[in-house]
């Protein structure tokens, strides 16, 4: 299984935020999101058996693991390392971009699965179909840019009644400021939960490995 890195942080982002995690992510994705902040994660990594990646995971001595890329669901392996992990006891948490099948993943595993707003300009590429093989557990997360992608997004949560799962609403770093986006969802009355990339505001926001 191709691996561009496997660090232990402070999870930034979804409904786990603030619990320390083990990352691994895994190399390559065939989006390409404008505001993408892990292009490295395209094409850089080498290769590891499941083995090592366990092992290593396991070193650090932490329940809560997140498989995340690039995007995850593009390796064949990673429904096995999933599975292998929830098997050793570990709380598993997917992240994918939406545009494949997550009914691979383990359903003891949670997928945080991204709705790609018109910003990201990969809306689509995203299989809808998803929705609907989503399990308890599972997240949607929506990537904002601008006053755009906000009222689309609500429109989306209408259209496809989407507001039975938990969503997060989560602003491009140096782009959508946290202000407006604020103020937008307390006048609509939005059910969504307002996230910031943690990790950028603990340490600076090219880091690596955070």
């Amino acid at each position: 299984m191709k691996i561009n890195e496997i660090f232990h942080s402070i999870q930034g982002e979804s409904t786990h935020a603030g619990r320390p995690c083990v990352f691994v992510r895994t190399t390559g994705c065939s989006l390409r999101c404008v505001w993408c902040d892990t292009k490295y994660a395209f094409y850089e990594g080498r290769e590891r058996s499941l083995d090592e990646i366990i092992a290593e995971v396991r070193s650090y001595g932490c329940p809560l693991i997140e498989l995340t890329g690039g995007d995850p669901l593009e390796a064949p392996e990673a429904p096995e390392l999933c599975r292998r992990l929830l098997d050793l006891g570990h709380e598993v948490l997917v992240e994918t971009g939406g545009h494949r099948d997550i009914s691979v993943i383990d359903p003891r595993a949670r997928v945080i699965m991204d709705i790609k707003c018109p910003g990201s300009h990969m809306s689509d590429k995203m299989d809808w179909q998803n929705l609907g093989r989503l399990w308890r557990g599972c997240e949607l997360k929506f990537v904002l840019a601008n006053r755009a992608d906000y009222d689309w997004a609500l429109q989306t949560i209408r259209d496809k009644n989407l507001d039975r799962w938990p969503l997060l609403f989560s602003p491009v770093h140096g782009d959508l400021e946290l202000r407006p986006l604020a103020e937008w969802m307390l006048a609509d009355r939005v059910s969504a939960r307002l996230q910031v990339q943690m990790h950028k505001y603990i340490w600076d926001a090219a880091t690596r490995g955070v």
